[in-house]
Parts: C-alpha cells; structure tokens; sequence
C-alpha cells in the first residue's frame, strides 16, 4: 500500500480534489505546482506538503518523486506532454516508485487527428516500456466542462449548449469522481497497475438529453444547437485559445460525432462502492459556480 504519494498538476481539476481525497484517507501527500499562489495555499493549509516545479524540468521530477512511493501524473493539454512524460518516467525509476496513475484521454490512440490525443498514446506507451508500474486512465467529456466560461455563459445567458458533437452521445464524469478513483487505485498499486481504465459518467447522455438535465437542475430552458466545425474553430480562435488547444478540440468534436466518447460506468462504482455524480447531481453540487440560486 502506497502512504506517500505525489499529486502533479495539484491545482488543477482532478489534482486538487485527488490530494483532498488521499488527504482524507491518511496519506502524506506531495503537492506538485507551477507556482505559489491561492489555490496552492488552499492545499497547504488542507495538509500538504508543496513543492514548486515544472513537469518540463528533469530535475525538479526527480526532486519531487524522491520518497515518494507512488504518484498521480497529469500534464495539460498543451505541447511538451512526451518530454514530461519521459522525465517523470525516469524520475519514478530512480525513486521506485509502486505505481504513476496517469492520466490520458479516452481519444488516446495512435491514429488520432488530434496532436494531444496522440501525445497521450505516445506518453502511455513511454510509461510502459520504462518498466515503471503504471495504470492509464482513459476518461470521457468532464462534467466541469459545463462550468468553463463559454460553456457557462451560453447557458446561463442564452439558454444554449453549442458544439459541434453532432448526435453524439456520452456520460459526463466529474473530476471528484475520477478523484475518488484516482485514490482508490493509489492505494492497491499491485493489483491496478498494468491497468487501462475508461471512466464515465453513470448514465450515457445526447447533447439534447444533457440541456435539458443542465436546464432542470438550474430552472431555466437550455437546448442544443449544433454548430460546424468551421463555426467552432472561428469561435475558439475569437476567445484567443493556442492553436494546439483548438486543432485537439476540433479533432475530437469529430470522434466525438464518431461514438468515441460514449460509455458510461463500469469500474468507478463497483471499485469504489458510490456512482458517479449524475449530470443533476453535478450541477446542484456546483449550483453557485452557475450563479443560479437553488428553487
């Protein structure tokens, strides 16, 4: 069992709520982030200890993963992912390390259109043949994708989701769900490791069928409005977002209308003994981040 255990990417979505829950569970957690500010204070104060680095600095990895027993790797969606992905690798070696817990995407495949999508292909077969002990998480569409700026605007103030997903379908997973997990296989790494999990959400949703649990839950009318590619892509490079974010986000908008994303839950609640949070139960959980007041 693993009692000392590193979290990269802390401060982000299924970082922050990763040290919380391994917090809770009586783990000496190591917070690794980019810089000091509120959000790395806020770890600090739950418990952990935190060490300031970048994932594209070999020896800051090694500092970071020395005595630790296992570790949570997640690198954002921007260029550098294999580079990281082979320090960290390195770094666990030299620190033999149970188990690295990466997380990948459920796009991950190594004929995919989008750079990042192939990146984490690439990345989990680095982990692999490092020797080091590992287990891939493949998840679906966050839930905490309602709740980004856009998303939140075009619901809030229009009463629209407006992506390009076609007919697609998929089951929303929400980044303490994924958390919850993330813990659960961190504490058993011999019997997870070697492992690739995809996880989702609890039920298998349409964009049609996700606007109106998102309109329900909050007391207002949201419906789905297709968009093209083009329009999206337009859109995307209006908000001024990097080039790599927007070429991934187009590329999986495509194997999202394909099925790629479709599934629901199959591991989190039999591992974990509780579902996963309903797209309902996302959004009554995150009611104020919707500057909805409760009916």
């Amino acid at each position: 069992m693993a009692d000392k255990i590193l979290v990269t990417g802390a401060t982000g979505e299924t970082g922050k709520y990763t040290v919380a829950e391994l917090l809770k569970r009586g783990k000496a957690v190591r917070a690794l982030v980019h810089k000091i500010d509120d959000r790395s204070d806020k770890l600090k104060r739950a418990g952990a200890e935190i060490v300031v680095g970048d994932m594209l600095e070999h020896d800051d990895l090694i500092r970071a993963t020395e005595g630790m027993d296992a570790a949570y790797f997640c690198y954002p969606v921007r260029p550098g992912l294999i580079q990281a992905t082979a320090y960290l690798a390195d770094a666990a070696r030299r620190a033999k390390l149970e188990l690295v817990v990466n997380m990948s995407q459920i796009s991950a495949r190594e004929d995919s259109d989008s750079h990042a999508a192939r990146d984490h292909w690439i990345s989990e077969r680095i982990l692999d043949w490092s020797g080091v002990p590992s287990t891939h998480l493949r998840p679906t569409f966050f839930s905490q994708w309602f709740l980004y700026p856009h998303a939140q605007a075009s619901i809030i103030n229009e009463g629209v989701i407006d992506l390009p997903y076609g007919e697609g379908r998929h089951a929303p997973i929400a980044a303490e769900d994924q958390a919850r997990f993330i813990a659960h296989v961190l504490e058993e790494p011999a019997r997870h490791a070697g492992q690739i999990y995809s996880l989702y959400g609890p039920t298998e949703l349409s964009q049609a069928e996700i606007a109106k649990e998102i309109g329900d839950a909050i007391g207002i009318t949201v419906n789905y409005r297709p968009t093209t590619i083009a329009e999206y892509k337009s859109r995307l490079e209006s908000q001024g977002l990097p080039p790599f974010l927007i070429q991934h986000f187009c590329a999986i908008a495509i194997d999202y209308q394909n099925g790629i994303f479709a599934g629901a839950d199959k591991i989190i609640a039999s591992e974990t003994g509780r579902a996963p949070l309903s797209v309902k139960a996302f959004v009554d959980l995150h009611r104020a981040e919707f500057k909805v007041a409760a009916r």
